[in-house]
């Protein structure tokens, strides 16, 4: 039996990808989206939520390349001055893992991202993190305690199959089934915390790239069980977009919810 998710992140970043998020939704496959608490657009992301009830919302969680929620005064150890969480992957990998004074901080940002949530009255449907740092077993960890406290049923395993995206006509790396692997110890933190998870998921090795074209492609090579796709939609490009993520495809991606859906 196969089971399909169609989902989408940054949530709040930009009113254009809320925007974006909001036409995949009401005119396309668009099931669920992911908030970030934090972001510039984030109450008009949740005006938008509230209009389309049928729109699941969950929690990305942000603690690398974003916002925090806590000022910078209660969290120095984790953001800039402004508030901006930076963007060295690997140095914040050894941060979290190693310093106790940044794991605690880290802990109470965390919290506060959930808190967050839970003060927009939205339903908490599912949580994930961005960049996927929720792979790191210190933020998986602090992310399923955080949420049981707000009745987290669900995370996102971002485990995608080398061998479905070679079907699919990319060639995978060793990083790619390293990757793969890994996932496995977030799904047991899962599972041991009593969290349902994704079998599957896809939109890492084309993430930003997500065009019809290749969903297409992919849909017929899906393998069995619950496989989600994630897609970073907007209804247009603007100046954050430019800054962060100058190569990605928005727009097109938000046309490939919209046209995969419909017949022919």
């Amino acid at each position: 039996m196969k089971t399909v998710t169609f989902s989408a992140d940054d949530f709040g970043l930009t009113e254009s990808v809320n925007e974006g998020i909001e036409r995949a939704h009401r005119d396309g496959v668009l099931q669920a989206a992911s908030l970030m608490v934090a972001a510039p657009a984030a109450a008009d992301a949740v005006r938008r939520a509230r209009a389309n009830p049928s729109l699941r919302v969950g929690l990305h969680l942000v603690v690398i390349e974003g916002p925090a929620t806590l000022p910078h005064a209660e969290i120095p150890g984790l953001v800039d001055p402004t508030g901006q969480f930076p963007s060295d992957q690997l140095r914040l990998g050894l941060n979290y893992y190693f310093r106790p004074r940044i794991r605690r901080q880290l802990q109470a940002e965390i919290q506060a991202q959930f808190a967050a949530f839970a003060a927009t009255g939205l339903t908490l449907d599912h949580a994930n993190a961005h960049k996927h740092m929720h792979l790191h077993p210190t933020v998986g960890a602090m992310m399923l305690r955080a949420g049981a406290a707000h009745g987290l049923r669900r995370i996102r395993i971002p485990a995608e199959p080398p061998s479905v995206m070679a079907r699919c006509g990319t060639k995978p790396t060793l990083g790619d089934w390293l990757l793969y692997y890994w996932t496995g110890l977030l799904r047991h933190q899962a599972r041991a915390a009593g969290v349902a998870t994704n079998d599957h998921c896809f939109g890492l090795a084309w993430s930003g790239h997500m065009t019809a074209d290749r969903i297409r492609r992919l849909l017929p090579n899906l393998p069995g069980g619950d496989s989600e796709i994630y897609f970073h939609p907007a209804a247009r490009r603007d100046p954050v977009l430019d800054r962060l993520m100058p190569n990605y495809e928005h727009e097109a991606e938000m046309m490939a919810l919209l046209e995969i859906g419909r017949p022919g």
